[in-house]
């Protein structure tokens, strides 16, 4: 079990994400579908809490005396500002591949964090990074396993 928790708790992480937990998870040895679902459910469970809460956290953290705060504030509302025409470009549509790119700087955090500055609908936004998260999730977990075995796990 405690790997599980591991595995999960990685998931939640920003920047890491299931982009890293699923990779730790075959290195622990955990099942394809269990890896699998675990770092899916890991990495949604910030996602509401950033579409709901994110605007009101960094607008404090950037009225704060604490040089730190703002230099934080300043850092996620810069990444935030960077990505933004990728996904206004396409809305929903385009936060959704913005999430589903396993590469760099891409994922839920982001696209959630992005999302909330454009305003988005939460639904919307919501839905987009869930299908974005099991499509990253699809690719990463194949190129873990192997190809042929991710194959397998599908028949």
């Amino acid at each position: 079990m405690s790997k599980i928790l591991w595995v999960l708790f990685i998931s939640m992480l920003p920047i890491i994400e299931l982009r890293g937990a699923i990779p730790v998870g075959v290195a622990m040895e955990l099942s394809m579908w269990i890896n699998y679902l675990v770092c899916i459910v890991g990495n949604l469970i910030p996602v509401p809490f950033i579409l709901i809460l994110i605007r009101k956290i960094l607008h404090y953290m950037h009225t704060c005396k604490v040089p730190l705060f703002r230099k934080v504030s300043d850092f996620i509302i810069r990444k935030a500002e960077k990505n933004k025409d990728k996904i206004t470009k396409y809305a929903t549509l385009g936060l959704f591949i913005f999430v589903a790119l396993p590469l760099p700087g891409t994922g839920a955090w982001t696209g959630a964090l992005v999302a909330a500055m454009l305003e988005m609908k939460f639904k919307n936004a919501l839905i987009s990074i869930i299908l974005g998260v099991l499509t990253a999730g699809v690719v990463v977990t194949a190129i873990s396993y192997g190809f042929l075995g991710f194959l397998s796990w599908l028949v």
